[in-house]
């Protein structure tokens, strides 16, 4: 009988392919890091750029000038040769007086013909701003003026559709016994409109001057009749002009050690640079601001809608929601040293086991200020001992002071950088460009400081 055979089955041995682990791990960490990155709270950037914020004040103020008001020297009716606002010369005819009405009825060839007069763009954008001005700027306190409103848009009409004013009246004066004609005395600008304060002086304006149910300015115009010895015209015969303004005790402290001032007028959005002082009557403030020139551009005002521009800063522009605070250590300045062979700077410190021995230990300065270097908290312990150069004077590491900072996150990971604030806005801080040991131009920083903390990497 065959012998019976036991086969025995042996199982192989399992041999890790380290490959395979490799992928693994790998693999688990990658969704691990995907899971991370998932979960994470983003940081939102903001590229740094320069900006400006002005600090401004709304103001309307009365407009002071060397004005001449000329009177009728006899009865009758005044027609005007020279267009309102416009520069005269000495000598130039103004205006003519006649016993009866001038008639400015164009002939019947003229209105068989159907002639009309057209204006120009730029006398429609005049009549325009005219118009917008007195609406912008309207209430109901100010009714008394639609009247004064009404004759100055008449006026103008009529002086822009009368372009040969000066032909046609002589023709018509020659034509009229005992007309005259009226010549200007001085080069100046030419107004027609009077309202009683063209002999005021910067100090004898007060606030209730600004009464404005109160203020009435009278409208010369064509075919007017006049009596001998009232106004026929105004005279304004110096480019040298100032605006009388009330202002807040805020805006006084502001502006009490400036000798001149930005100011934009809102009339045509024009800014200009005026001498500047500031005087108390009673309980209030004035601000008397002295200008060389433009004043043609304001002829026909006394009181003008304005801005005074208290400081215009320039810088980095920074929104508030990156700013964060941050302790620091504050070291005296003499305590601070340069490493023997190195630029590094640092400070003297006593060694903790023997008295007798120093280490240098060098540091980041982050800023310095009033003769005190501030330095990051991880760099020194509250309690060491810093030693004064060449003397044995010593200094003990405790007080702490906060700067005001954001976080650049450039390379990625969160780096504080000191700012310094010059103005604010609602939204926004300028802080000062060319700072040692701040930001730069095209710095990315995080939009929002309460998301990180220092030296964490950044997520975006």
């Amino acid at each position: 009988m065959a012998e019976n055979k036991k086969i025995l089955v042996y199982r192989k041995k399992w041999k890790m392919n380290i490959g395979i682990l490799l992928f693994g791990i790998i693999f688990i960490y990658l969704i691990a890091m995907i899971f991370s990155y998932a979960t994470k709270d983003k940081v939102t950037s903001y590229e740094v750029h320069m900006g400006s914020i002005l600090n401004d004040e709304n103001y309307t103020g009365m407009a002071i000038r060397e004005e001449k008001v000329v009177s009728a020297e006899k009865d009758g009716y005044v027609n005007y040769y020279s267009m309102e606002n416009k520069k005269i010369k000495a000598g130039a005819g103004v205006c003519g007086i006649s016993p009866e009405k001038l008639s400015f009825q164009k002939s019947d060839s003229d209105t068989n013909t159907g002639s009309e007069t057209e204006l120009t763009d730029e006398q429609q954008n005049s009549l325009g701003l005219t118009v917008q001005a007195f609406t912008d700027n309207f209430t109901e306190s100010m009714f008394a003026e639609v009247y004064s409103f009404k004759d100055s848009v008449r006026n103008a009409l009529s002086d822009f559709s009368s372009p040969d004013g000066e032909n046609v009246l002589d023709t018509m004066l020659n034509g009229q016994p005992g007309s005259s004609l009226l010549y200007s005395t001085d080069d100046g600008v030419i107004a027609y409109e009077t309202d009683g304060f063209e002999t005021f002086t910067e100090e004898q304006v007060t606030l209730e001057n600004f009464n404005r149910e109160k203020y009435y300015a009278k409208e010369l115009h064509n075919n007017m009749k006049v009596a001998v010895g009232e106004p026929i015209y105004k005279l304004i015969t110096s480019e040298e002009w100032s605006v009388v303004v009330p202002i807040t005790e805020k805006t006084a402290e502001e502006l009490k050690d400036r000798t001149n001032i930005t100011v934009r007028f809102l009339k045509d959005n024009e800014t200009m640079v005026g001498n500047l002082s500031i005087k108390k009557q009673g309980e209030q403030y004035m601000a008397y601001i002295g200008f060389s020139g433009g004043m043609i551009r304001y002829a026909d005002e006394r009181f003008l809608d304005l801005e005074l521009i208290i400081t215009d800063y320039t810088g980095l522009k920074i929104p508030k929601s990156s700013i964060v605070k941050k302790p620091f250590f504050v070291v005296p300045t003499e305590y601070v040293i340069q490493g023997g062979n190195s630029d590094e700077k640092g400070v003297l410190r006593r060694g903790k086991d023997n008295q007798n021995t120093t280490e240098f230990v060098p540091m980041d300065i982050y800023y310095t200020k009033d003769n005190l270097a501030y330095f990051d908290l991880t760099e020194l312990n509250k309690g060491d001992i810093l030693i004064k150069p060449d003397s044995n004077i010593t200094y003990v590491v405790g007080e702490q002071k906060k700067l005001t900072g954001v976080y650049q996150i450039n390379k990625g990971y969160a780096v504080f950088k000191q700012i310094q604030i010059l103005c604010e806005s609602k939204e926004y801080y300028i802080v000062q460009a060319k700072n040692e040991f701040g930001l730069t131009n095209y710095d990315h920083i995080a939009l929002d400081s309460s998301k990180i903390k220092e030296n964490d990497i950044i997520t975006q």
